[in-house]
């Protein structure tokens, strides 16, 4: 449920391993991209309190779904994101569909310093982060569901790097603070991996194991790319950055393979 930047690859890389995939789309435009990839097209928009489109359909016969739709908190009209989640589940508890594979974010975290692992309490100091985690809960305490969450770090890959964004800019806090990353290839080999092997009931972070300052990684990707700098960062506030282990995945035997630098 979400073919966008992660979805759209996920499904291709499963429909090309000969799964049978659904995906769904909220742009009627982009049914034939789907299609294309080999992938059951359905035009599904979800909202907080009804869902547009042939849900049902969509859910029948489905073994797994993967839930990646993010939460859309930065507009003029923020969503109640958990809300649109309940609905989902309403409609899954209805369904035949059993096991759930949740997309999240490391953001559940808030500003932790240190070292955080999968069993640190969060601590959302966002309004996403906030709803992400109610979001968990909500599925992973239903005991007719085999969820596992996935909690992953800034995501990069083709078209998508923060260093475009902060190019240019000056002031920029935290220079001093590890960056917490995955590449779009390791995120499919993780989600694939779960799929394939069964790794049900659990929480894991994904996060690439090498923790560059801010200040250096954006000041070097910006240098590769051509673009101006950002200007890192005012004085060091002497307080601790965050950086993401993923112990569970490492302990799973998972290995990292495409480095966040480029």
């Amino acid at each position: 449920m979400g073919c966008g930047w992660l979805g759209l690859p996920l499904g291709e890389a499963l429909a090309e391993r000969n799964y049978k995939i659904k995906g769904t789309t909220t742009r009627e435009q982009r049914l034939g991209q789907l299609e294309s990839k080999g992938i059951d097209p359905y035009l599904i928009q979800l909202d907080e309190k009804e869902v547009h489109g042939p849900i049902d359909e969509f859910l029948n016969s489905l073994e797994i779904l993967v839930i990646n739709i993010p939460p859309k908190l930065r507009s003029d009209s923020p969503e109640n994101y958990v809300a649109k989640i309940k609905r989902l589940k309403s409609h899954l508890k209805v369904s035949g569909v059993h096991k759930v594979i949740f997309v999240s974010s490391t953001s559940v975290y808030g500003a932790l310093p240190g070292e955080v692992r999968e069993t640190t309490p969060p601590q959302p100091n966002s309004e996403s982060g906030r709803q992400l985690l109610e979001s968990e809960q909500l599925l992973l305490a239903d005991p007719d569901l085999h969820t596992t969450v996935v909690r992953f770090g800034g995501l990069i890959g083709p078209k998508r790097h923060p260093a475009n964004q902060l190019s240019g800019r000056k002031g920029l806090k935290n220079g001093d603070h590890p960056v917490n990353l995955i590449h779009l290839d390791d995120c499919l080999r993780i989600l694939i991996s779960i799929i394939e092997k069964d790794w049900w009931n659990t929480v894991f972070n994904a996060v690439y194991p090498a923790y560059p300052s801010k200040a250096a990684y954006y000041t070097s990707e910006c240098l590769k790319r051509g673009l101006p700098v950002p200007e890192y960062f005012d004085a060091v506030d002497g307080k601790e950055g965050k950086k993401v282990k993923s112990e569970r995945l490492l302990e799973k035997g998972f290995v990292f393979t495409t480095d966040i630098v480029g």
